[in-house]
């Protein structure tokens, strides 16, 4: 069979009455055909290639996952039923990258790894076209593609049947069964195999969730028998509150602890932390996870009050200082900067701590400015600069006396970096009051562990909260951004507003400037409503989600607004049913409110 063009797609051989006895076909060859040319036509949107399978390697991190659990056993025992057969059994996750293969017969892995049907290999429908793994998984259905239902051409040579594998409880897609074989072994019960596979790993996940949430909630009931302080039990589909917490801490508190406490969502080993709270209070969080055999169930946060801020300001302690170029209230800011100007202050080197984005050298900087106005303050970007140039710009500031921002220091290789410590430690020689003050932004996930010999020298660390921590702060933040951007005349309306502060915020302060310049470019002045946020600001899911997952996002979104909030006519366009398009909203979150028909000033 010749391989079809992309643009010749509406005029494939018409398929056969129906797709393996699929819930999809219902036995109708013509809606049948309708359908599996729709498929074909969203593969010709996507250019996908005809002639080479276009599957992306992505090398998924070899994470334990609710589905991966639950499918291990279920795998194990179906490989069985297949021995010998020229089948293979796939799992994969929600985007379509093979998680795991098993092989009935060894000859078939030669002819699956030529068209890259391999753990690793992401066989969306968007990636390689019309098949049993993308295309179940983008029509939320079973189904069996046969030989030259396929839109690759390479891929005729085979059949597969696919079938999705959703959560029990919340209904979520969590991956798919597939099975494949060459195109002359091609039969019904390979749907019918698929079908039972995929819900065998259904109530494994109901029964292993069950017996997770029953652990969960023991240790639960535990800790709230007998720690007698407020408590909070969180896992994959459970979170739970005592009565102390609500009667301790007002909604708002509330809200603040289990923001963090999302934080320790999967975290498998204990820790502490400190929660600066909207109310002033500082509390305590202790984690601690619970386990079955080596499963995680979740984990068991006990609370704390620490401080009360206002008694800690009464003992004397520095007030926040008013500072340029920053803009926060927030409990978790204000602590911070105190912190911070509190080190400063006092000459004492510190290290500011935090996610990339959060403005750890921004606040260095403001503190500086408002601190030590009378003193130079060298800012040294590892990053941007070879070692050579780094190490003459530290020596430089320390033979000035000059205080010293450094960044991104672990960019540099390690001798580099102990070259930089010996000249830091030489100008912490100098008399008290010639003694340089030195920061270093920093996070655990730069490269520069706690032990380092640098990291001596720097007896403070101030904590920087990200964005999702403080997320109070947003207006007076995208206040400042919008003013520093020229763009004093534009401002949020409360639904924009309220929509931004749902958002996780991934790449922090750093992240909302890039949005609003985005907005910036289209408009210079009026009010941002809620339509005029950029599509990834319409989705509220918690997950990161893949480079293609954010393009499918955008494409709802941007084709929701272009046929006003239509989700029928919003489907058609992008070639999928109303089912699908519903169920792309809820997955992504997206918010979408119907443009109002009276003008709004544009210029």
């Amino acid at each position: 069979m010749s391989a079809h063009r992309p643009g010749a797609a509406s005029e494939h051989a018409a398929p056969r009455g129906d797709i393996g006895g699929s819930a999809i076909g219902s036995g109708e060859g013509g809606r049948t055909r309708h359908w599996l040319r729709v498929s074909w036509l969203r593969s010709a949107q996507a250019n996908v290639d005809t002639d080479r399978p276009g599957a992306d390697f992505v090398d998924p991190e070899s994470v334990d996952t609710v589905l991966t659990r639950a499918a291990a056993p279920v795998l194990d025992a179906m490989a069985q039923e297949i021995e010998n057969e020229p089948v293979s059994l796939i799992l994969t996750d929600a985007s379509g990258t093979v998680l795991h293969r098993r092989l009935g017969d060894s000859g078939l892995a030669a002819a699956l790894d030529s068209v890259h049907l391999a753990p690793g290999f992401r066989y969306a429908e968007t990636n390689v076209g019309t098949n049993g793994i993308g295309t179940s998984l983008e029509v939320g259905a079973p189904l069996l593609i046969r030989g030259d239902e396929h839109y690759n051409g390479q891929l005729r040579r085979f059949s597969c049947a696919g079938a999705p594998v959703t959560h029990p409880v919340t209904g979520a897609v969590l991956g798919a069964v597939d099975l494949t074989t060459l195109a002359e072994n091609t039969n019904a019960l390979l749907l019918s195999f698929a079908k039972m596979v995929a819900h065998r790993i259904r109530e494994q996940i109901l029964e292993e969730s069950g017996e997770l949430d029953r652990a969960l909630l023991h240790d639960y009931h535990l800790a709230c028998r007998h720690s007698g302080r407020p408590v909070i039990a969180i896992g994959d589909e459970v979170l739970m509150i005592n009565d102390l917490t609500h009667r301790v801490f007002d909604s708002h508190d509330q809200a603040a602890i289990i923001d963090r406490t999302r934080d320790s969502r999967g975290r498998a080993e204990p820790f502490t932390l400190l929660a600066d709270l909207p109310s002033g209070v500082t509390a305590r969080l202790s984690y601690r996870p619970t386990f079955v055999d080596d499963r995680l169930a979740g984990g068991i946060v006990h609370i704390k009050e620490q401080v009360d801020r206002g008694r800690a300001r009464s003992r004397g302690r520095t007030r926040a200082p008013v500072l340029r170029s920053v803009a926060g209230r927030s409990a978790a800011w204000t602590r911070t900067a105190e912190e911070m100007a509190d080190a400063c202050t006092r000459n004492e080197w510190v290290v500011a701590d935090g996610e990339p984005g959060t403005g750890r050298a921004t606040l260095v900087r403001a503190v500086h400015e408002h601190v030590r106005s009378g003193r130079i303050l060298v800012c040294v970007d590892a990053s941007a600069a070879d070692a050579e140039s780094v190490l003459e710009q530290v020596a430089a500031a320390a033979d000035d006396g000059s205080d010293l921002l450094l960044r991104q220091v672990h960019c540099l290789d390690d001798d580099s970096i102990d070259a930089i410590g010996d000249l830091l430690l030489d100008a912490s020689a100098h008399s008290a009051a010639n003694v340089p003050w030195v920061a270093l932004t920093l996070h655990s996930t730069e490269g520069l562990p706690d032990t380092h010999p640098l990291l001596r020298l720097f007896p403070k660390t101030v904590p920087v909260p990200p964005l999702r921590h403080r997320v109070e702060d947003l207006p007076e933040l995208s206040r400042l951004l919008l003013d520093a951007m020229g763009a004093g005349n534009l401002t949020l309306s409360r639904a924009a507003a309220n929509q931004l502060a749902r958002l996780s915020w991934p790449g922090n302060v750093t992240h909302l400037k890039s949005v609003l310049e985005d907005i910036c470019r289209r408009r210079r002045s009026g009010v941002i409503e809620l339509e005029d946020l950029p599509a990834e600001c319409r989705s509220t899911t918690r997950r990161r989600l893949t480079k293609l997952e954010s393009l499918e996002r955008d494409a709802v979104v941007e084709t929701l607004a272009l046929h006003n909030g239509d989700k029928s006519a919003a489907a058609k366009a992008l070639g999928m049913s109303r089912a699908t398009i519903y169920r792309k909203i809820r997955e992504y979150g997206i918010e979408y409110r119907a443009r109002s028909v009276r003008s709004r000033d544009r210029s």
